[in-house]
């Protein structure tokens, strides 16, 4: 729940508090009607510290102020008229108090939700975040928020300390030479009087032996400083560790699994804004402590004394530079995929990004990015570390790009917008894989260094897998590979290795993934939706959702086996039902007007029970890609009997000449969408508004074009008259053409009613600009 939803329920003192928190610096009627886009912004993002961010903040405000205006023009009627003169007021006034200094209103804001959230969970007497927080007020966020203040504090501690080590240790130095002009006295004493020596010498002795008695008193102090100093860097390098596990090896990895979900259709992964803000402080810390770790081997050369110091100095500095080593090439990514089913010949595109880019001044020497395409094997072998030999498995052009650095978004990445896949080269392939279950990857690799040539690092990536194909029939199973493995795939796996079966569960969650985001609708597979998919993957007859939660489905009977009594896959026959319904057929599905995912006797028995003229639409069981409509009507044959009749399905072909809506209409013994809807009120907002006298006009010429001189009708049957209607009265006869040999029904049974309509359509095309000149010729 929206923590204003929540924050509206406080009462006596905590309303009081919350209320104070608004004023004309921030107005209460802008955190209400702004609640969802005020807590959806990621504000702890900002640094209010670094006066670099104030464009960050400026966009932050530019946004809150065109969100008023938008709402403001929205009002309507007599109260309407009011708030939005009201909220017209408030964008001047927030514009005019911020736009010099919009930092000031990230803190305030910042401070507005901190406060409100802290009031609702006092309020309900727990300690967990409130759920619906946006993503910096969430207790993970805090958590990691929490971290970095601690090794704020942590590697200001360890700074204090190194300098007044430094300024010890200068002072112990300068009490070290008073030691050794004293001892130069001293021995200076041996050439003179040994009266005078007897008289200068005691002093001097005393002297000596106060200074050497601090200088080792002094001594040990420093060492245990030294010591002191090194343990609060190992505390300092253990939180950082885990600091970075947790954002590397969680929220970075679970970006990027969000990053392949997305490729099946799954919600976008999300900006890299606040990654990259937590991976920027990252390395800033890491840095200051690396330069800590420096300055304090570097007095231990100053001043060597003997003790443990110099391993513990080397240990951290050996950390240190795994950590900031991790940090680099974990955070060189891919922010944006190629296109994972790739096809030869065709322009294709992707952007890498360092996190740490900008705040490491990786820019200040441009580095230069390389794409190169290898096989599965390879990118084994180079996960391995071992040697490749730049071997690549194909030639991409224009694969070389120089990173560049953007200021306005603080971003080091590097765009590939006309990479082009000249030629693959493929691998012997094992047992029945096809082409289009082998998998490449791009791998991208660059060199930089950091801190002035001081650190030079090799970084690489690997997209995720692509199928590369070389014509478009080949893409239907291509995006089968892709689904699965992207769906399937387990975090940190050699590469690419999938489960070769899944759950019957986890499959049903990845096809209804990809067909909301193929017909781009929020109606998504219903649970009979899916036991209809489970009869046709497994060819059973139950029913029972629980039947198939315990059974397995294999890549075999996903992608390469064909269906019982059929010459296609499960996945061709699904995947021909989502560009069937992406392309003709989306309003009509999120209308909720196709049933879809129901087979003949089940048509038939939901029918049945329903008036004659009702009728549904149901996806073809025998042919790729098609959709049929099912009617119940009068058995012509059998007077007083009823059945259920099929017309041939539908395909993207007969869809490209007239709409679904178009062809309902036509057939008027179509009265009801099951179960009781009138066609009409489903589907008349989407027919063809009707060419009236101008079609009459065609239909009459093409009724004089194609009538026959026989004056017999009985002897040129039209084509409805071949395979009578069940529900339409037998029409006249005007012998349109020849009797035809062949049936009108399918294979099935099916009766392909609408084909007479269809033939009259094409005439109507041929003829059209014919009939327009002899028309208006007739007319002159």
């Amino acid at each position: 729940m929206a923590v204003w939803i929540q924050a509206q329920q406080l009462q006596g003192d905590a309303l009081h508090q919350m209320q104070s928190l608004y004023g004309q610096h921030f107005p209460i009627e802008v955190r209400h009607y702004l609640s969802q886009w005020l807590e959806g912004q990621l504000w702890d993002v900002i640094d209010l510290e670094n006066p670099q961010e104030e464009f960050k903040a400026k966009r932050l405000l530019d946004s809150l102020i065109q969100e008023l205006q938008n709402k403001a023009e929205h009002q309507v009627g007599e109260d309407g008229f009011l708030l939005k003169i009201k909220l017209g007021h408030y964008a001047s006034q927030l514009k005019s108090t911020y736009d010099r200094c919009p930092l000031e209103l990230v803190r305030c804001i910042k401070h507005i939700l901190y406060t409100e959230q802290r009031l609702v969970r006092e309020a309900s007497n727990s300690s967990s975040p409130v759920g619906g927080m946006m993503d910096s007020m969430s207790q993970k966020y805090q958590q990691i928020n929490q971290a970095f203040e601690e090794l704020r504090l942590l590697t200001q501690d360890t700074e204090n300390d190194l300098r007044k080590l430094q300024h010890n240790q200068e002072y112990f130095i300068i009490q070290y030479q008073e030691s050794l002009r004293i001892q130069a006295q001293l021995t200076s004493l041996t050439t003179l009087p040994p009266a005078d020596r007897q008289l200068r010498e005691p002093t001097l002795l005393s002297k000596r032996a106060t200074v050497e008695a601090w200088l080792t008193r002094e001594a040990n102090t420093l060492q245990k400083y030294r010591l002191d100093l090194a343990e609060k860097h190992q505390k300092s390098l253990q939180l950082l560790r885990k600091q970075q596990t947790i954002i590397l090896d969680d929220e970075l990895i679970h970006w990027k699994r969000r990053q392949q979900l997305a490729g099946n259709g799954g919600p976008p992964e999300g900006g890299l804004d606040i990654l990259q803000s937590w991976c920027e402080k990252l390395a800033e810390t890491i840095w200051q402590n690396r330069q800590q770790i420096r300055r304090a081997e570097h007095l231990r050369q100053q001043l060597p004394i003997p003790g443990p110091i110099e391993e513990l100095l080397n240990d951290l500095n050996s950390t240190i530079t795994d950590i900031i080593s991790a940090l680099v090439t974990s955070t060189f990514i891919i922010e944006k995929q190629p296109p994972q089913v790739l096809k030869t010949q065709t322009k294709f595109a992707a952007t890498v990004r360092l996190l740490v880019g900008g705040k490491l001044n990786v820019h200040m020497n441009p580095p230069q990015v390389k794409a190169t395409i290898i096989s599965e094997q390879q990118a084994k072998a180079l996960l391995k570390n071992e040697n490749t030999r730049n071997d690549s498995s194909g030639e991409i052009l224009n694969n070389n790009c120089v990173m560049e650095y953007h200021q306005a978004t603080g971003t080091l990445s590097a765009n590939f917008r006309n990479m082009s896949l000249k030629r693959i080269k493929r691998s012997d392939r094992r047992g029945a894989e096809s082409v289009t279950e082998e998998k490449f990857t791009i791998l991208f690799e660059s060199q930089f260094s950091v801190g002035g040539n001081e650190l030079v690092f090799q970084v690489k990536t690997l997209s995720l897998p692509v199928v590369v194909i070389v014509h478009g029939s080949q893409d239907n199973n291509a995006t089968a590979t892709v689904l699965w493995d992207n769906a399937f795939a387990e975090p940190g796996r050699v590469p690419f290795i999938v489960p070769d079966k899944v759950l019957w569960p986890q499959l049903c969650e990845a096809l209804n993934m990809k067909y909301k985001a193929e017909v781009q609708s929020n109606r998504g597979l219903s649970e009979e939706n899916l036991v209809f998919l489970a009869q046709k993957a497994f060819s059973s007859s139950s029913i029972n959702p629980d039947d198939y939660r315990g059974m397995t489905m294999t890549w075999s009977q996903f992608n390469r086996e064909s269906l019982p009594g059929r010459n296609f896959t499960f996945w061709q026959w699904f995947d021909g039902v989502m560009e069937l319904t992406k392309k003709h057929l989306k309003p009509h599905w999120n209308d909720g007007a196709i049933l879809g995912f129901v087979n003949k006797q089940q048509a038939q028995d939901m029918l049945m029970s329903k008036p004659n003229g009702t009728f549904l639409l149901r996806f073809s069981d025998s042919e790729i890609g098609g959709i049929t409509i099912a009617w119940v009507a009068e058995n012509p044959n059998k007077p007083g009997e009823r059945m259920v009749w099929n017309l041939m399905p539908y395909t993207t072909k007969d869809f490209s000449i007239r709409s679904l809506a178009d062809r309902i209409s036509d057939l008027n013994h179509l009265l009801f969408l099951y179960p009781d809807r009138p066609k009409d009120e489903v589907f008349s907002k989407y027919y063809t508004p009707p060419l009236c006298m101008y079609l009459t006009s065609i239909r009459l010429y093409t009724n004089t074009w194609f009538t026959t001189t026989n004056p017999d009708p009985a002897a040129n049957p039209t084509y409805m008259d071949h395979g009578a209607s069940p529900v339409v009265s037998h029409p006249p006869n005007y012998g349109i053409y020849q009797p035809m040999s062949d049936s009108i029904l399918d294979a099935d049974g099916d009766f392909d009613l609408d084909d007479t309509m269809d033939v009259a359509r094409h005439v109507e095309e041929l003829l059209r600009r014919p009939m327009e000149n002899q028309w208006s010729g007739q007319q002159s």
